[in-house]
């Protein structure tokens, strides 16, 4: 038996009398200390101190906070064992399933258990737990189809957001997807939980046929038997009957099975929003009728609205970040204490302590959305999938396009692919038209190198006779990047940062070194382009001239008015650092260039390459793109989704709605044309999820015309995405984009990890890495990245903190199979540099998405 420190229960103290230990995980973010310690539970702190409750203990000297994971009858520590100082709450908050599943995630991506459960476990509110527990819900069916008047559980969801989802592959029906019987080769499961990692064999599917000729396809079972009654899944069926092996899928999930598919959605919206919202909607409810919770996950507040429309009178409740911590923590209570079994919320909702989840959903998985970024930064498609196997639930990764992780999982037969019937597709999908192609060419001279040739012209004519028309621009703002008018090289913020010196000299320019007295140069009278617009052929000059004075001519560059002298620093900075080197954009046509990453005004740039002093546009963005659309249709009304404000809808009516990626509000009955401008933008990234990317971006977009609208796509019609595209084939494209990274050695065909940091501490861990046979280190190779995104928590994640010194990224690069043990073994190196209390952090990331 271990010594008791003397304290609270050692002076007449004593401890409780049955399970005395507490093993609990105090909350910080050092790797060497990511296990549970032992504590002693007072008598007075029985009742109080149950499994999963938030607890406060002495820890290194200091009162620190953490869960109390179990309670056992002895303890392994040999030394001294402290008392639980306090019970800061007795509600069980963690549960034993979220608390398996946080341990899973932190061992997949290298990182700790507190990290996790500080993205799992809300923050406490004691007024709201102190509130009357309401109470169940009957547990008996919900009522009829989806559809009907909104619930009373999941209101305020409706917050502005992102549209974007992901695509199936063809393949057999999903049917029964059960775990193999006894005898039978059940799949192979890493460690990581994500099953099988190459090859088919041994995926735990049974039985998947296609109902026979003429026979409904409802009443067939993958194991022969019929469905008994008339349930719901036969009722709702009718959402699925698009896709043929939908209500396979619906019978497995109603008779408390766990299939696995990737799921293609059919394009198109009606008065009821999009038909993936009441695909989900009906699964949602074939399942809480079936008495198993579910779990939908959406990128953003503007599907959890289209969600909570679809599910209707479905008991559900809505986790969005937008709903205050008060509100969101009463909601999440909900769901821990059973007061409901469905919940549909964003990223961090696929953590909810659902009980007894039968079915877990997640649309548009390549939505970067979906990747957590505080430490570890899990992706919530693989944490759903580890709390699919783990509590032997059904997944239904969905969405428009497909990633290829997706596509991955249907090639290993973790998955089964649910993709619609042809006919449904053409049916549903919109005509899609490259610029570009010789037809027009041979029309049009002038459209290969318009930015909106005459063939975009005519389809949002044609389109706004009867509704609203969409332009999606991949870049927000006005001009977001300029140019040197004269020789074209990137203009760039020539400001250099002053640093901290022991007494000031003289004033500082904030747009540079400080200029002679006297009169600011002016610059001499400047050719202006024809009559060119933003949208015609362009000049010798480049169409869009913008003069720093304010008056908007016809050409994309801005003449700088002169030097810009700003007051004396009330800190005496007098050392100069390198010049920012930040890029210069322009905020509107009446305002002169800044600097995007220090925000100066660069009002006396001068071209150091040349000498010029005009500007021209690299990048025109959403804001300019409406502007000129404007002035082109000046009777129509011109709406802007973005950044600065997201449209969730917009009506039937004749409208020009010009939005970045993910922004596109959803229209009442469909778009009647659209038009995806600046196509090389998208495809012209340094990312290795370009192609990939651009495709799931214009499918999204695309999927909410209305059937056989007009789509102008703004980009060469030979480009595999165009192609994929046009032909509404987002599964071979996948398939494709899968096979070129298996053979390049890049996920999801491989696990890689990546470490970034000062190149001494990059160095420094790599030395101390134990790792599997066969592992491959690329680099370290030098990091460019932009200052603004510097991390302000260097202690946590490992980022800069606004540090400028170079940095290095160091790649390596495992098999599959390997995965486990190469988030092992970097943890283990990351434990050594905790415990030596290294000086400088190195973020370390599994599978990062901006991996190349």
């Amino acid at each position: 038996m271990p010594k008791v420190a003397a304290g609270r229960g050692g002076s007449g103290g004593e401890a409780a009398a049955s399970a005395p230990i507490a093993r609990v995980v105090v909350e910080s973010p050092l790797p060497h200390l990511d296990r549970a310690f032992d504590y002693l539970i007072p008598a007075t702190m029985d009742a109080e101190a149950v499994p999963g409750c938030r607890v406060r203990v002495r820890f290194a000297g200091k009162l620190v906070g953490g869960f109390l994971l179990e309670r056992v009858e002895s303890s392994d520590h040999d030394g001294t064992l402290m008392w639980l100082d306090r019970v800061v709450s007795p509600e069980p908050v963690l549960t034993p399933e979220i608390a398996g599943l946080a341990r899973a995630v932190a061992d997949r991506y290298a990182g700790t258990l507190s990290d996790v459960l500080r993205l799992a476990v809300p923050p406490r509110h004691a007024r709201v737990e102190a509130e009357p527990v309401p109470p169940e819900p009957p547990t008996g069916p919900v009522g009829g189809p989806s559809g009907g008047r909104p619930g009373t559980v999941g209101e305020g969801a409706d917050a502005p957001g992102r549209v974007e989802p992901v695509s199936g592959a063809a393949g057999a029906p999903v049917a029964d997807m059960r775990p193999a019987a006894a005898g039978q080769r059940v799949s192979e499961v890493t460690a990581d939980g994500v099953g099988p990692v190459s090859g088919a064999a041994g995926a735990p599917v049974a039985d998947v046929r296609p109902a026979a000729a003429g026979q409904r396809a409802v009443e067939v079972r993958a194991d022969g038997a019929g469905p008994g009654g008339k349930g719901a899944w036969e009722r709702l069926a009718g959402e699925w009957a698009d896709y043929p092996a939908g209500p396979y899928f619906l019978a497995a999930v109603a008779d408390g099975r766990a299939p696995r598919a990737v799921w293609s959605a059919v394009p198109g919206t009606g008065g009821e929003g999009p038909g993936w919202a009441r695909c989900v909607a009906a699964a949602v409810r074939v399942a809480v009728e079936a008495g198993r919770g579910a779990l939908v996950v959406v990128p953003d507040g503007k599907d959890v609205a289209l969600v909570h429309r679809a599910l209707g009178d479905v008991p559900h409740v809505a986790l969005t970040a937008d709903l205050g911590p008060a509100e969101r923590y009463r909601r999440w209570l909900r769901v821990l204490r059973g007061g409901v079994r469905a919940v549909v919320g964003t990223r961090a909702a696929m953590f909810a302590p659902v009980r007894g989840l039968g079915l877990a959903v997640i649309w548009d998985d390549g939505d970067d959305l979906h990747s957590e970024p505080r430490a570890p930064y899990p992706h919530a498609r693989e944490v759903l999938m580890l709390r699919a196997h783990r509590e032997g639930a059904a997944l239904l990764i969905g969405g428009y396009a497909r990633t290829a992780e997706a596509a991955r999982l249907v090639a290993t037969g973790w998955a089964r692919a649910i993709v619609p019937d042809r006919t449904a597709v053409r049916a549903a999908a919109p005509r899609v038209r490259p610029a570009g192609d010789d037809a027009e060419l041979a029309r049009d001279e002038a459209a290969r190198a318009a930015r909106l040739p005459s063939v975009a012209w005519r389809a949002l004519r044609k389109g706004l006779e009867s509704g609203p028309v969409l332009v999606q621009v991949p870049r927000r703002g006005y001009l977001p990047a300029l140019a040197c008018q004269n020789c074209r090289a990137p203009a760039r913020c020539a400001h250099s940062p002053a640093a901290y010196g022991p007494a000031a000299q003289g004033p500082v320019s904030p747009g540079g070194p400080a200029a002679p007295p006297g009169p600011s140069p002016v610059p001499g009278p400047g050719s202006v382009p024809g009559p060119g617009s933003v949208y015609g052929p362009r000049s010798a000059h480049g169409p869009d001239s913008i003069h720093a004075s304010g008056s908007v001519h016809g050409s994309d560059s801005v003449h700088n008015a002169g030097p810009v002298h700003g007051l004396g620093s009330p800190y005496g900075l007098t050392t100069r650092a390198p010049a920012c080197g930040g890029p210069l954009a322009l905020r509107s046509g009446h305002a002169m260039p800044y600097c995007r990453w220090c925000g100066r005004v660069a009002g006396n740039w001068r071209c150091p390459s040349c000498g010029g002093i005009r500007v021209r546009a690299l990048v025109v963005g959403a804001r300019r793109t409406a502007e000129e659309l404007g002035r082109a249709f000046p009777s129509v009304p011109v709406k802007t989704s973005g950044r600065d404000g997201v449209l969730a809808t917009v009506g039937p009516g004749a409208a020009l709605v010009v939005a970045t990626p993910g922004a596109e509000p959803v229209p009442e009955g469909g778009y009647a044309a659209a038009v995806l401008l600046d196509g090389w933008a998208l495809l012209g990234r340094p990312d290795l999820r370009a192609a990939e990317e651009t495709l799931r971006r214009w499918m999204n977009a695309a999927a909410l015309l209305r059937p056989g609208a007009e789509l102008v796509v703004i980009a060469d019609a030979a480009l595999a995405p165009v192609q994929a595209l046009l032909r509404w084939d987002p599964v071979t494209f996948s398939d494709r984009e899968l096979a070129e990274r298996a053979e390049l050695g890049f996920p999801p065909a491989v696990r890689m990890a990546t470490l970034t940091g000062v190149p001494a501490a990059v160095r420094e861990m790599a030395a101390t890495l134990t790792l599997p046979p066969g592992a491959q280190l690329l680099g370290p190779v030098p990091l460019d990245r932009p200052r603004a995104a510097a991390s302000a928590d260097p202690g946590r994640d490992g980022g800069d903190g606004g540090d400028d010194r170079p940095r290095e990224r160091l790649m390596i690069r495992v098999p599959q199979r390997q995965g486990a043990e190469l988030s092992k073994a970097v943890k283990a190196a990351c434990g050594v540099r905790s415990a030596r209390k290294a000086p400088d952090p190195v973020q370390v990331r599994m599978d990062p998405l901006d991996l190349v």
